[in-house]
């Protein structure tokens, strides 16, 4: 046998061993086989996202379900992403691009909220009131929601069919471009500051989710969606922006797969301590893991239980 051969197998044999002694990345038990472990990037610091990449894995590690995960924090130049292209039933989240495209048309029509218009947004969003969700969603229509989304440049968003709004399909990554409208210094939502009051103001009950980890410093405005359904089990998605003096960062968990609602809570808690706990070293946290009996097993009945006839059959999205 010639030199050359020996050691080209030599090599090989080297990288085979190499890859079976590789450590396996960390994936939450059961998730689909498309999902992969958060990847988070910072040119300002990387060993910041290399930290957090880990923390996230590890706080996903033994859990059941499907998740998706985005982080955007300005200071840092933090991004994370996991499976964040996947799409969601997204329940009552959707309340946010509701209120969104409402406060978008009265500014194209250079004008503000009209009464109406705000005894039924603030209801959807201080305490997810399904009712005034369905009184905007009609009054709003498809077309002008539609509009909204294409400017706000969602990718993989799609509305719900009818009057069913819960059903809105929707991403990690589009979410965190809905809250950057609320954010974003250069946002084209006049009334932005408006949004963002109303979501500080979700009643007590309501509170769990992306706050959990919280340093006392910060402020967070969040909005909810929790619905279980006869396919995929618990939706349950907790998405949020927390602002201090000297910081602004968002936070987008989205799950379904889940056994109970309170299993979904509690990785979507999970998920945030280790997101608070890395960008905030050093300051206490002033809102802990919601306890089990403050979580109650009632949807957010922001869509029906069953399949709805030609958008759930067949299953018509399973990207990741």
């Amino acid at each position: 046998m010639g030199i050359r051969m020996l050691n080209r197998r030599t090599a090989m044999a080297t990288a085979v061993v190499s890859a079976l002694l590789a450590p396996v990345p960390a994936v939450a038990a059961g998730a689909s086989t498309a999902q992969v472990p958060a990847a988070c990037r910072s040119t300002q610091n990387p060993d910041l996202a290399a930290r957090m990449s880990r923390d996230i894995r590890a706080a996903l590690s033994s859990r059941q379900g499907t998740v998706a995960v985005a982080v955007r924090d300005d200071n840092s130049d933090l991004t994370c992403a996991l499976a964040s292209e996947r799409r969601y039933d997204a329940a009552s989240v959707v309340k946010v691009t509701i209120m969104e495209a409402a406060l978008r048309r009265a500014d194209e029509l250079q004008r503000t909220l009209t009464d109406w218009e705000l005894a039924n947004v603030r209801p959807m969003i201080t305490a997810s009131d399904n009712t005034a969700a369905q009184h905007l969603w009609n009054d709003l229509g498809r077309t002008c929601l539609g509009r909204f989304l294409d400017r706000v440049g969602t990718r993989r968003t799609e509305l719900g069919p009818a009057g069913y709004w819960g059903l809105t399909r929707t991403t990690a990554a589009d979410q965190m471009r809905l809250l950057g409208v609320l954010t974003d210094a250069g946002s084209f939502l006049k009334s932005r500051t408006f949004g963002l009051k109303l979501l500080s103001k979700v009643r007590s009950d309501q509170r769990w989710g992306v706050p959990a980890g919280m340093p006392r410093s910060l402020k967070a405005h969040i909005k909810n969606g929790w619905l279980p359904r006869s396919t995929h089990g618990w939706r349950v998605h907790s998405v949020g922006v927390f602002t201090g003096s000297d910081r602004t960062y968002r936070v987008v968990v989205l799950s379904h797969d889940n056994p109970t609602m309170a299993y979904g809570v509690r990785t979507i808690e999970r998920i945030a301590q280790a997101v608070h706990r890395g960008l905030n070293p050093g300051r206490g946290a002033v809102q802990g893991a919601t306890p089990e009996n403050r979580i109650s097993e009632a949807s957010d009945a922001s869509a029906p239980y069953g399949p709805v006839p030609g958008w759930d059959e067949p299953e018509r999205d399973a990207t990741p």
